[in-house]
């Protein structure tokens, strides 16, 4: 009765899309940078030359006519030793409850660039100066303050503006998601309901017994049911989730650690810096230091 190929979808009127910056850039063996991670969305559009990105799992060459996706919040490193010709677009998904692209999408990291791309970020340039970066080392505009900055530009912008960058925005990323598989979460319809409760409420004290009762069933059912499905305790996922937020509150306000903690529903400050330090690496205070040097 239960069993179904689940798959999570978004809403197109729920992307909460935003501009940070675009522009063109022309490099001579002088875009090298190690170790960038950033919030939000990296797309490049080569025009000329080559380059390489490197990522965890493997190595990326950049090459003419194509667009490179990377993902917010990925450790990736550049190298250039020759002429390097392109466009880049960096957008921030707002905050949301529910899932974001790269969770809902298994997106490719290369696709096949169009004159259509092409001419939306010769547009949005030409649109748009003052979203250029003042430099291309990540060091000069990858901070919280910076990027705060590029935020509210962005929402200080007429409905009219707003409605031409999110049309332009969505027609790019068609080419990823024209590539893009929908990830299959769970076989089972109660599963999804926990996700989508979890997403809702992730500023919320949220409790296993909770989700148990959101699916339905006993609870020592549920904690097996939850690990068989996603390879992890409900737990895990729940702190994972609560995280990422924490990262976002602390790259893009001025809260304290201790209002971050309580804003997620942390009622003891310690537990959260102990549980953001394990699965980070750093703590929270360490994290918002490396964003502010």
């Amino acid at each position: 009765m239960y069993l179904c190929t689940t798959m999570v979808q978004i809403p197109i009127e729920s992307m909460n899309l935003m501009l940070l910056n675009v522009g063109r850039a022309q490099h001579n063996a002088d875009w090298n940078w190690k170790d960038v991670s950033s919030p939000f969305i990296r797309i490049f559009y080569v025009l000329e030359g080559e380059a390489m990105i490197h990522l965890a799992e493997h190595d990326i060459r950049l090459l003419p006519h194509h667009l490179y996706f990377i993902p917010a919040y990925t450790v990736h490193s550049y190298e250039c030793h020759s002429l390097f010709v392109h466009y880049y677009l960096h957008i921030y998904e707002g905050f949301k409850n529910e899932m974001n692209l790269q969770e809902v999408y298994e997106l490719p990291i290369e696709a096949e660039g169009s004159e259509v791309a092409a001419q939306l970020f010769r547009h949005l340039c030409n649109r748009l100066p003052e979203a250029r970066l003042p430099h291309s080392d990540p060091n000069s505009y990858d901070t919280s303050a910076q990027t705060s900055d590029y935020v509210q530009r962005y929402r200080d912008m007429a409905l009219w503006e707003k409605m031409e960058l999110r049309g332009a925005m969505l027609m790019i990323m068609s080419h990823f998601i024209r590539q893009a598989k929908p990830r299959v979460w769970t076989q089972d319809e109660r599963m999804k309901r926990v996700l989508e409760y979890v997403h809702s409420h992730i500023s919320d004290n949220i409790g296993v017994e909770q989700l148990a009762n959101v699916a339905c069933i006993t609870k020592p059912y549920f904690i097996r049911l939850f690990k068989h499905e996603f390879g992890f305790p409900p737990v895990q996922y729940i702190n994972r989730k609560k995280v990422e937020r924490a990262q976002l509150l602390l790259y893009t306000t001025d809260k304290t650690v201790k209002e971050v903690a309580f804003i997620l529903g942390f009622s003891d400050q310690n537990y959260f810096i102990r549980l953001f330090h394990k699965l980070t690496g750093i703590t929270p205070q360490e994290y918002r230091r490396k964003l502010r040097p």
